[in-house]
């Protein structure tokens, strides 16, 4: 299935070496391998296998100590760091397990903040992160600041602010970590099909194979190095995926948008009636 599949991370023999000391440690051990466009890719092991420090790699937090990393054909390994900020704000978009959340502002400021970077103009921005915050069903919620919210509702507001610009890549390390199991399937849903619905991509590092289940490719690491790498979907799976999705959404789109409708004719009917029933009295 060539036609459709575009590669958007490449790894090639990426290394990072920590020096303790006089020892070496090898975190990351000559990984190679390739994501491609819309994949939804799972980096699965267990604790100190070194997972996180290849997200960390990927998304340009860390510096390689040897090997090539790709991301849309950009060497990362080699940009300077302020090529990295831009590009980071561009493309990228980030999960964490602790939420990072800025404590002062409440959700709509802190969902704002990608769109802050992009010089967009102060409505637009509101609209945009208004818009996400009801997706990921926190309408009520837009002037709640992050102590004012359970873990769950924290960590949604982490998903609308990492999904609020469009970024072609969204990288989530251990998302769920801090969650009870029931919120943490809401949670996996929804980024689910966010990505699907914009045809993104995600990068996912997590420790629980239930997790891992969501993958369309999974790769297990251990010590720093690739075990395997289970494909799960083909790329005609998930555009098919992908597809649904987008239906899917458009359809809940419509039937608001009518309820509104109805809603606005009822009180509107309701309001005629009132003015007839008064201009009855007074005559």
């Amino acid at each position: 299935s060539g036609k459709n599949m575009e590669k958007i991370i490449e790894l090639k023999n990426v290394k990072k070496i920590y020096h303790m000391g006089n020892e070496k440690i090898k975190a990351v051990n000559g990984v190679s391998f390739e994501i491609n466009k819309g994949e939804f890719c799972c980096l699965l092991g267990t604790s100190g296998s070194g997972k996180s420090t290849l997200l960390n790699l990927m998304a340009g937090i860390e510096k390689a100590s040897a090997g090539e990393i790709l991301l849309k054909g950009y060497d990362i390994r080699h940009m300077s760091e302020k090529n990295l900020a831009d590009f980071r704000q561009h493309y990228l978009g980030f999960v964490f397990q602790a939420y990072n959340l800025i404590g002062s502002m409440n959700a709509l400021e802190n969902v704002e903040m990608p769109l802050v970077f992009k010089r967009m103009d102060a409505k637009t921005r509101k609209r945009l992160a208004e818009q996400m915050l009801i997706q990921v069903g926190l309408g009520s919620r837009l002037t709640h600041k992050p102590k004012e919210m359970s873990g769950g509702q924290q960590q949604r507001v982490g998903i609308a602010r990492a999904f609020v610009a469009r970024p072609e890549i969204v990288f989530a390390d251990e998302p769920t970590g801090n969650l009870d199991t029931k919120t943490t399937m809401e949670v996996m849903e929804l980024i689910h099909a966010m990505a699907r619905r914009n045809r993104q991509t995600i990068v996912m590092v997590t420790h629980d194979p239930r997790l891992a289940s969501y993958g369309d490719k999974i790769i297990h690491i251990l010590d720093g190095s690739i075990q395997n790498v289970e494909v799960i979907k083909t790329a005609e799976q998930i555009e098919e995926e992908s597809k649904a999705e987008i239906e899917k959404f458009k359809k809940i789109q419509q039937e608001k948008k009518k309820a509104r409708s109805e809603k606005l004719a009822k009180l509107m009917g309701k309001k005629m009636e009132e003015i007839k029933d008064e201009a009855k009295e007074n005559n």
